[in-house]
């Protein structure tokens, strides 16, 4: 218990590195799926194939395979070790950042496909009605009903990012697992120190889910049924 108590501070670390790492791959992740998606529903199949094939490859592929070609893969050719880019791919941090991003993105845009899809046509139809261009048409009516639609599987995602963020720990980044694989190399205490892990993994993804959950509520708060009026005596 001594041990614990003493490591704890650096588990804490570990777990804002988690943290961090989760945030940065869903933000990054959302802003590649809403094109992807868009895309995914065109009635071009040109425009439908690129997006076809981002997510078949990384909906396809472990994330672990993605993690290592990016961190491992890219530096053996000599024109990306003298781009531009060589300052960010040579950071684990940052290749943890990208893959996951990719991959939760991949995901994420079938999921908006899916609520882009399931959009009552009446709603679409009246939005033509009005006199709404495709893209404003796009902003106000088909990505925000998609978001409330797709809002309790993407929640599903936001949880399976952050457990596999523990695969970061494969590239020297000491997040939760990290971490833990560090301080047992030391006192070889695996029982206790995974098992903390373990509890700091439930406890971030009970705050996610209460956040989550949150947020469905105020997206939904339309669908509830309005409050029972009160008898007032005559």
């Amino acid at each position: 218990m001594d041990d614990i108590i003493e490591r704890l501070p650096e588990m804490l670390i570990g777990a804002v590195t988690t943290i961090e790492l989760t945030l940065l791959a869903l933000a990054f992740g959302i802003c590649l799926a809403v094109p992807a998606a868009l895309a995914r529903t065109s009635r071009l199949w040109w425009v439908r194939a690129v997006p076809y094939a981002y997510i078949f490859v990384f909906r396809g592929s472990p994330l672990l395979v993605q993690m290592f070609l990016l961190y491992y893969g890219l530096s053996q050719f000599e024109w990306i070790r003298s781009s531009m880019l060589w300052p960010i791919l040579r950071e684990p941090y940052w290749c943890a950042v990208i893959a996951f991003a990719l991959n939760t993105g991949a995901y994420t845009a079938e999921i908006l496909r899916g609520g882009i899809q399931s959009i009552p046509k009446g709603e679409i139809e009246a939005a033509k009605a009005c006199g709404m261009s495709p893209a404003l048409m796009t902003r106000r009516i088909v990505l925000p009903r998609a978001f409330r639609i797709a809002w309790p599987a993407y929640g599903n995602e936001v949880i399976f990012m952050l457990k596999g963020s523990a695969l970061a720990s494969t590239i020297t980044l000491l997040d939760i697992t990290g971490m833990a694989r560090s301080i047992i190399a030391e006192n070889y205490l695996s029982l206790e120190f995974f098992g903390l892990a373990g509890v700091l993994y439930l406890l971030i993804s009970w705050a996610f889910m209460r956040i989550l959950k949150i947020v469905e509520i105020h997206l939904s708060a339309h669908l509830a049924p309005p409050p029972l009026a009160s008898a007032t005596p005559e």
